[in-house]
Formats: structure tokens, C-alpha cells, sequence
């Protein structure tokens, strides 16, 4: 990446946007870290309880049916649940223990090189026709790798279109806006999605103590998406981007030293790891299929399944398996020792999330003891019901406010666990079930975050930029992206109303009316 070279504001380009993207940044910059921020709103809840419980404020609680009175965070009751449930708060922070797992497997088949094997060779063997959407569709697929595919893609995705004689700059530009603008579009659950259910588990407690949101319950809707985005971005990139004349590299450009094809050495590693890993996912299938298998629920129910219940272990078991065959035909991984410090590598990257992780959880349940969630969710939810407002419109309303506060807090887990506690119990009770609101979540997180220079990842697709075109700066990654990101959101706003509006559910056990 190239650091000589500041970024340039480009003010002949787009100068509203410039001057738009300039004030996000100055507001986001003014915020505190996430860890902090968190406790920052707990001072807030601290206070707005206190005044709350002065009122003497109540509601009919939905999930006992009895009057439930807001509960005074500073009070010596209140002081004494936070020092008391400290640690079992962090502990039993739901997304916290399936993350670590998903995330020690995922870390053995980035670390072996197994998950850029598979990037490399999804858009490296493709006909120069299909590029575009083998990127766009890669950049999907490659948030298995977490923030990692940014790092591996965006470079692969220069290359590839400079092999067949396209733009590279134009490469760069399709693979970091698939990764971000469609970064919880996944076809193949991530650690992500572990996250994000468990977070919106923790609000729909709020009104039923018994629901349950698994790391696949927008599976469904993830397919459906992952594909469409990777089709408007085909379409947006050949008619709108292709035909700018400023796509040229600089002379002198240096682009990207890794190469895209595989030796024979890591096709062969290639083929073993990911023939084992389909073989041990159709020796699971095979064991679920089976109605009266251990592995469904009651009845034989999928739904509340054994199976469901370790999506998540599962998931993190197949990347291990597939980065240790692979590891072990390169010679990456020699004996068994060498995996456990992969392993450990993974979760000592991931620690800034968990110590996050912390603030978040003590946030949440003092949210849930001063029962706040229940006063703003009935009460919401009730002045939405009499006022007769159509369902389609709230689901509007939701995404916007939820856009808005995703180009300041780029961080997905940081919006959502400051925003679920209020709208997935709210549109419960307005019969919208938890799985559907972590939809529109989904579609709010990532439409923006490509045009957003606080997050850290445009800076770095920036420095890939500016490889083959030294005076690139925000303006100039920003007006490229806009055209992608615009049309993303748009269509996959129209799909989840598409999928609303025929009932079909969004993933397994998870119907979306």
C-alpha cells in the first residue's frame, strides 16, 4: 500500500459528497471507542432511569402480563446488580463463546492459506465475461475470512480484471465495494452471523424469555441477496462505471505482487481440503435428513434442533478441517502441535471485539433490569399500532434511522446492540418476528459503509488504489463507489419487501410474517 502519498481531496469531483463525507468524518472522529461509548450510554440509561423511576413510570409487560415499573440504575438496589453480575453478565453474553469457536476454526484456514486459495482460484478461472460478477459474487463469499477478505480480495480483485484487459482500478473498486456494501450478504454463514443472533436473541428477551434467533435464520435471505447484489453490481459496473474515462493507470503504477493462479503444490491442497470438507458436510446432511434423527428437535423438528443449536460449532469445524488438510500438503502445518497456536492467533486478533464484547454486556443488562426496553418498546409500539401506520412504511422508517447511524458507527455488532434492544422487541409486539428485523438490519449495515470514510477499511482500499493511481483520494474512491452502493441498497431494499410480501422465510425455522 502506498503511504508517501496523502489522500487528496479531489474537490473537482462530486464536492457536495466531498464536503458530505468530510463533516461524517469530523462527527465520527469526535466519538469515543466503542468500549467507551458503551459506557457512556449506561450513564445516560443511569440517569434517564432515576428520572423515570421519580415518575413512577410503568407498563403491562408482554412477556408476564403483569405491571412493570421502571427500575432506578443509581439506586442502591441498581448500583449493587451491576457490581454483583459483572463477570456473569460477560460470561453468558450470548454471541460471546460461539463467536471464539467459529473464529479459532475460520483462524486455521486463513492462517494456512486454504481461504485465499479459494478466492484466488473463484475469480482467477472464470472467462474474461464473467469477472465482473465472479468479484462482485467472491466479495460475498469472502466475508468467511472476516475483516481478512479485504485484505485478500481487494488486491486479487485489480489483478483479475487487469488480466483480462479490464480496468484495474475498476477491480479494486467492484471487490471493496461487494465485500462492504454487501458485507452481511453472505451465502455461507460467517462469524458474523453468530454475532448479530446472538445480540438479537438478547432484545427479543425483552418480550418472550423463550425466543431464539440462530446464526442462520436469515440464510435463506442471505442466498437470495448475495446473488442479486453480485447481478447489480455486473449491471451498475459494464454500463455506468465501465464507460467513465478515468480509468486509466499511472504509468509507473505498481499494483499487486501476489499472483492469481495456484501452483500445482496448492491445487492439489486445494482439491483434498475442500473435497474433505464437502465430504464431512454430506456425511451431516445425510445424518439430519433422517426424520427421527438425533440431531432435529421434537417431532422432528428442525427448527429447535440439536443441529441448529451447533450451526455455529459446526461452521468453525469445517474451516478447521479444510485449513488442516490444506495446511498439511503445503507443509504449513507439519505435526499437531502447530495448529492450537493458529487457533490461539485467530482469538488474539478477535480480543479487541471481546474486550467491546464486555462494555456491551453490561450495557444490555442494565438495560434489561431498569426495564427501559419494555416502556420505549410498548409504548413505540402502541403509538405506532393506533396510528395505523402500514407495516411497510415502519420498515422504512427502521432502515433509515438505522442507515443513518451506520455511516457514523461503522461497526455492525457496536449499532446493533445500541439499537436491538429497542426496534427487535418493538416490532415484536408488533408481530414482526426478531429474525425479520435483524433483516433490515442487515441491509442498513451494509449499504452505506462503502462510501464511509470512518470505516478503516475504505482507507485501506484507498492505499490499494492509489497502487495504480498515486493521486487517488476519498473523493475519487467515494465517487465510484456511490453508483454501486446506491443501486445495491435500492435493490436489496426491494427484495426483502419482495420476500415480505410472499411470506417466504428467511432461513430455517425462521418465518419472516
Amino acid at each position: 500500500m502506498s503511504s508517501s502519498t496523502a489522500p487528496e481531496k479531489n474537490t473537482g469531483r462530486l464536492p457536495w459528497m466531498i464536503r458530505a463525507l468530510s463533516v461524517v468524518e469530523r462527527v465520527g472522529n469526535a466519538l469515543p471507542h466503542p468500549f467507551w461509548l458503551f459506557w457512556i450510554l449506561a450513564g445516560i440509561l443511569a440517569v434517564i432511569s432515576a428520572v423515570l423511576a421519580g415518575a413512577d413510570s410503568s407498563v403491562v409487560s408482554p412477556k408476564s402480563g403483569k405491571e412493570v415499573h421502571v427500575q432506578n440504575l443509581l439506586s442502591g438496589e441498581g448500583v449493587a446488580m451491576a457490581m454483583s453480575t459483572m463477570v456473569k453478565n460477560f460470561a453468558s453474553f450470548p454471541p460471546m463463546a460461539t463467536i471464539v469457536v467459529v473464529i479459532m476454526g475460520v483462524a486455521v484456514s486463513e492462517r494456512t492459506g486454504f481461504l485465499s486459495a479459494v478466492m484466488r482460484v473463484s475469480i482467477s478461472r472464470v472467462p474474461a465475461g464473467l469477472v465482473v460478477f465472479s468479484v462482485a459474487f467472491a466479495g460475498t463469499v469472502s466475508h468467511l475470512a472476516s475483516a481478512a477478505a479485504y485484505a485478500i480480495l481487494v488486491p486479487l480483485g485489480g489483478m483479475a480484471f487487469k488480466a483480462v484487459g479490464k480496468s484495474p482500478i475498476l477491480g479494486i473498486v467492484v471487490a471493496y465495494t461487494s465485500i462492504a456494501s454487501g458485507y452481511d450478504a453472505s451465502p455461507i454463514p460467517t462469524p458474523n452471523d453468530t454475532i448479530f443472533a446472538g445480540i438479537t436473541t438478547a432484545a427479543a428477551h425483552i418480550v418472550d424469555e423463550n425466543a431464539s434467533v440462530s446464526p442462520v435464520s436469515n440464510w435463506y435471505f442471505n442466498i437470495a441477496s448475495s446473488l442479486l447484489l453480485a447481478l447489480v453490481i455486473t449491471l451498475v459496473t459494464t454500463t455506468i462505471l465501465a464507460k467513465r474515462d478515468d480509468l486509466e493507470e499511472d504509468d509507473a503504477a505498481t499494483g499487486a505482487t501476489t499472483t492469481l493462479h495456484l501452483s500445482r503444490l496448492e491445487t492439489r491442497g486445494l482439491i483434498l481440503a475442500s473435497g474433505t470438507v464437502v465430504l464431512l458436510l454430506a456425511v451431516v446432511i445425510a445424518a439430519v435428513i433422517p426424520s427421527g434423527s438425533p440431531l432435529r428437535g421434537d417431532g422432528g423438528s428442525l427448527a429447535d434442533s440439536p443441529f441448529l443449536d451447533g450451526i455455529a460449532a459446526l461452521v468453525g469445524f469445517l474451516f478447521m478441517v479444510g485449513g488442516m488438510v490444506y495446511g498439511r500438503v503445503l507443509g504449513v502445518i507439519n505435526a499437531p502441535k502447530d495448529i492450537p497456536p493458529m487457533m490461539a492467533e485467530g482469538v488474539r486478533q478477535f480480543a479487541p471485539t471481546l474486550v467491546m464484547f464486555f462494555a456491551i454486556a453490561q450495557f444490555l443488562q442494565y438495560f434489561d433490569w431498569t426495564h427501559l426496553g419494555d416502556v420505549i418498546a410498548v409504548g413505540a409500539s402502541q403509538l405506532l399500532d393506533q396510528s395505523n401506520i402500514p407495516v411497510t412504511l415502519i420498515f422504512l422508517l427502521v432502515f433509515a434511522l438505522l442507515s443513518v447511524v451506520n455511516v457514523i458507527i461503522t461497526s455492525g455488532s457496536a449499532m446493533w446492540s445500541i439499537m436491538a434492544p429497542v426496534l427487535v422487541p418493538m416490532l415484536m409486539l408488533l408481530d414482526v418476528p426478531a429474525d425479520t428485523t435483524q433483516a433490515i438490519f442487515r441491509i442498513a449495515d451494509s449499504g452505506s459503509t462503502s462510501i464511509s470514510p470512518m470505516s478503516p477499511y475504505f482507507v485501506m482500499a484507498l492505499g490499494f488504489l492509489q497502487q495504480y493511481r498515486k493521486k487517488a483520494g476519498i473523493g475519487t474512491l467515494a465517487a465510484y463507489t456511490l453508483p454501486l452502493a446506491i443501486c445495491m441498497t435500492l435493490a436489496w431494499v426491494v427484495l426483502f419487501f419482495l420476500w415480505w410480501w410472499l411470506g417466504i422465510p428467511l432461513g430455517p425455522g425462521a418465518p419472516v410474517k
